[in-house]
């Protein structure tokens, strides 16, 4: 049944940017709602790393932490729902769940995260966050000087080798396929003893998500304690762009450093935003969205 809910401001997306805007919309006494589908990004990563203060903590625990102090501010409201569709009106915005209701606001912020599209390698989505991984900030020290792969190739498999070279010198890239790497490129990796295998990759055998052996299509088999990879990905949310804010070439929501996206009056903040995918980044984006939306409200009340 529809229900017409008023706010200032609605977040779609209630993990950490989602929830750091909304502290800071709280402190400034709006009237906001955070609606949260409850499926993170990081879901399936045991600890986040690299946050001050938060270090090695479950991101389960963080988001739990943060939720309670946000809703310590009287005008802040959570909802559990995913939004399917949303207009703009003279007013501001009206969003409809997919269960049915309407909820209307001057403006949205939307911290809702990016979809990872999993290779064709059976094994990976098992191990996605726990060994295969994206981020040598985010994890690296934890699994430094071990065995390490890259699953990766051209240039960015190349960049990647350079930077994870810091973590260990047991580094191996494997291109899963013809090296599209330069002569010279090779020769640098070579160098510095990292080695490349071309070899087409069937599976990843893991025992509960932690590697094993990487398993080749020619019956072959590498050891590799921990995988790094950049994932394909999609918006988690389509609603966006259905309201006309634009996308990157990479396609990320294409946002200013104040958090304002191509439509007046719709923010975004944090991994839908950016390449930078760690806690302590949509945390801070989520902030500047909250204060930027706040500021924009006063200006145009006063």
């Amino acid at each position: 049944m529809e229900e017409n809910i008023q706010s200032d401001v609605i977040i779609i997306g209630g993990s950490y940017a989602g929830l750091a805007a909304a502290m800071a919309l709280g402190r400034a006494m709006r009237k906001v709602l955070i609606i949260d589908s409850g499926i993170p990004c990081n879901r399936q990563t045991p600890h986040s790393h690299n946050f001050l203060t938060q270090d090695g903590t479950p991101p389960a625990e963080i988001a739990a932490l943060a939720r309670k102090q946000v809703l310590l501010y009287s005008t802040v409201s959570i909802k559990e729902g995913t939004i399917t569709k949303g207009r703009r009106t003279e007013t501001g915005f009206d969003l409809h769940t997919a269960d049915g209701q309407l909820f209307r606001a001057k403006k949205l912020i939307f911290a809702t995260g990016i979809k990872d599209i999993m290779p064709d390698i059976h094994g990976l989505d098992a191990c996605w966050g726990s060994t295969v991984l994206h981020c040598p900030y985010c994890h690296g020290y934890e699994v430094r000087n071990k065995t390490t792969g890259i699953l990766g190739n051209g240039e960015y498999g190349y960049e990647f080798a350079v930077l994870l070279s810091n973590w260990t010198n047991d580094l191996t890239l494997f291109t899963n396929g013809k090296s599209t790497l330069t002569a010279k490129q090779a020769s640098q990796l070579s160098e510095h003893k990292i080695q490349i295998r071309e070899t087409e990759i069937q599976m990843l055998e893991h025992e509960k998500g932690y590697l094993k052996n990487i398993i080749f299509k020619d019956g072959s088999k590498a050891h590799v304690d921990v995988i790094y990879t950049r994932l394909k990905f999609e918006q988690h949310c389509a609603v966006p762009v259905a309201l006309g804010c634009e996308l990157t070439n990479d396609g990320y929501i294409k946002a200013d450093p104040s958090q304002k996206t191509s439509v007046h009056g719709i923010f975004a903040c944090g991994d839908n935003t950016s390449r930078m995918r760690t806690v302590a980044n949509a945390v801070s984006m989520g902030t500047t969205a909250g204060m930027m939306v706040n500021k924009e409200l006063t200006e145009e009340l006063f």
